[in-house]
């Protein structure tokens, strides 16, 4: 959700501009039980003052475990471990009632076994909400950076340059939010092609691979880009979210199995001062992610704590 401007300072690591003061004084904290024993983390905390602006600090880790580690000729010589980290500092900006901008400076540190890298990277974030109309769109470029130790010598490698164009749309009578998100903007043609399903897809007798139509060929390219989502909104306190990534389908589902590949569901409820968000991602019949996120209102838990 790029472009919903709220008080889930989470939004704001993916579009900087939706920081505001809403967040002041909140603490968030996700952990992500990926595939494989994998684990991802976040941490985050924001920051407002008035005359400059909106602040975030925040730390993502993710953690591949442990490995078995062996020599060519498959002696094993003992163990290794893997990990990226990036140190996150964000500023958002209320220009008007309705623009805001921001910005998001990282550095990256990946540890790979005895190789390490390290990297510095800028988002750039621009929203336009619009209270009266339950309307919102944002812009955001993603990953302007450089890389400046590399693994091996001489061995520099592209950083993940994004661009995002995003709406959202509250409806006024009834309690849903729809949201589109167009990725990657900066490439049109995101298709991927498999020699071996290729292979796999020739006539046996004519040797000849068929083809899509202009326009097959044209909606499958066009759908990679769009993400499209929806939130129902029940009350002030719970919320139900599903979303749907083509692509994130077409690149990772089974010939013939395809399930729910691409698909995410996810719940958020408030309790107190506490927002609880569960959310579930399925890549293919092979594996799954959760996602767990709790944040706070820190400030507000001072308060309360020094009023006992």
């Amino acid at each position: 959700m790029v472009p919903v401007k709220d008080d889930d300072l989470n939004l704001a690591l993916l579009n900087p501009a939706l920081l505001n003061r809403s967040m002041d004084d909140h603490l968030t904290f996700t952990k992500t039980f990926y595939m494989a024993d994998v684990n991802y983390y976040y941490l985050g905390y924001v920051k407002t003052w008035k005359k400059i602006g909106t602040f975030s600090y925040g730390v993502q880790a993710v953690d591949y475990g442990n490995f078995i580690q062996a020599d060519p000729t498959g002696q094993i010589t003992g163990s290794f471990t893997a990990a990226d980290y990036s140190y996150n500092i964000g500023y958002g900006k209320q220009l008007d009632s309705m623009f805001s901008i921001g910005a998001t400076v990282k550095t990256v540190y990946s540890h790979l076994e005895q190789y390490s890298s390290v990297g510095s990277l800028i988002d750039l974030g621009a929203n336009y909400n619009n209270t009266k109309r339950l309307f919102d769109a944002s812009l955001v470029i993603k990953g302007i950076g450089y890389q400046w130790k590399t693994y091996t010598d001489g061995n520099h490698e592209p950083l993940p340059f994004q661009i995002q164009a995003a709406v959202s749309k509250k409806l006024s009578k009834a309690p849903f939010r729809v949201s589109l998100v167009a990725q990657h903007l900066e490439k049109w043609d995101l298709t991927y092609s498999d020699s071996v399903v290729l292979a796999a897809s020739k006539d046996p007798i004519t040797g000849v691979v068929p083809q899509q139509s202009k326009a097959a060929a044209f909606a499958d390219k066009l759908g990679r880009h769009i993400v499209a989502n929806v939130e129902m909104l029940l009350g002030k306190n719970l919320s139900l979210r599903l979303g749907y990534n083509y692509e994130r389908r077409k690149e990772l589902e089974l010939e013939g199995h395809g399930g729910i590949a691409g698909l995410t569901f996810g719940v958020g409820v408030k309790i107190a001062m506490f927002n609880i968000s569960y959310a579930y991602a399925q890549y293919n019949v092979a594996g799954a992610s959760n996602h767990l996120t709790l944040t706070m209102n820190f400030g507000d838990f001072l308060k309360k704590k020094s009023a006992t």
